[in-house]
């Protein structure tokens, strides 16, 4: 489900995981989908003995969608900055991304992950963009043992599109990190069949994709230890 299908917020509380989608706003991109994106970052948290424990993730918003966010936050904060909105739009974030797994699908050796409830959390504004962190636990320490840990994030109708921070030379060696462990990591591109790139691209900006869409253009991190 993606997230403009959400109970919208009050016109003036649109905000970072609601306001483009539920406001009917468009990033300008040449298809009618995705219609924002998301700069991704992610770093592996490991413990003391090894055992993956969480997914630290930073999303970044594009410049558009931070703008329109900004503006309503500051329009709405008269004199008293935009700090209070941006911490109560943290809240709002993460409780509209629960019922959805964070739009995050874990596994490991081939086999899915359950992940707990994130309540570690933040909205930042630097650098002209809007930017949600937060620490998504896995439901249980997973020991790797050797084995490839994998991840995707997405958009389940890919309205908006996740992709992991990258220079001219494809992805950043920061866009996936592992804290605690010296381990191989690396992140695979997208590679959608034709079909499902042209029905994305036929999907008009109030058309609802079909569930699961947003997976075959989801980029994959993985991690061995």
């Amino acid at each position: 489900m993606s997230l403009r299908a959400l109970p919208p917020l009050p016109l003036k509380r649109c905000g970072l995981a609601v306001a483009i989608l539920l406001c009917g706003l468009s990033s300008g991109a040449v298809f009618a989908h995705p219609h924002g994106w998301i700069d991704l970052s992610v770093r592996l948290v490991l413990d003391d003995q090894g055992r993956a424990t969480a997914l630290h993730q930073s999303w970044r918003m594009d410049p558009f969608y931070s703008l329109v966010v900004v503006e309503e936050l500051e329009a709405s904060a008269g004199e008293s900055g935009i700090e209070a909105g941006l911490d109560q739009l943290g809240g709002e974030i993460r409780d509209n991304l629960r019922p959805h797994g964070y739009f995050t699908e874990v596994e490991l050796g081939g086999e899915p992950l359950a992940t707990g409830d994130v309540t570690e959390y933040t909205v930042m504004h630097r650098d002209a963009r809007v930017e949600f962190v937060f620490l998504l636990p896995l439901a249980e320490p997973q020991p790797m043992n050797g084995e490839t840990l994998r991840y995707r994030v997405f958009d389940p109708t890919y309205y908006l599109e996740v992709v992991h921070e990258a220079g001219d030379a494809g992805p950043r060696d920061a866009a996936l990190t592992v804290s605690g462990g010296d381990c191989q990591r690396r992140i695979l591109p997208a590679d959608p069949d034709p079909e499902r790139v042209m029905e994305a691209a036929m999907l008009d900006r109030t058309d609802e994709a079909a569930p699961g869409l947003g997976r075959h253009f989801a980029e994959t991190g993985e991690v061995t230890c």
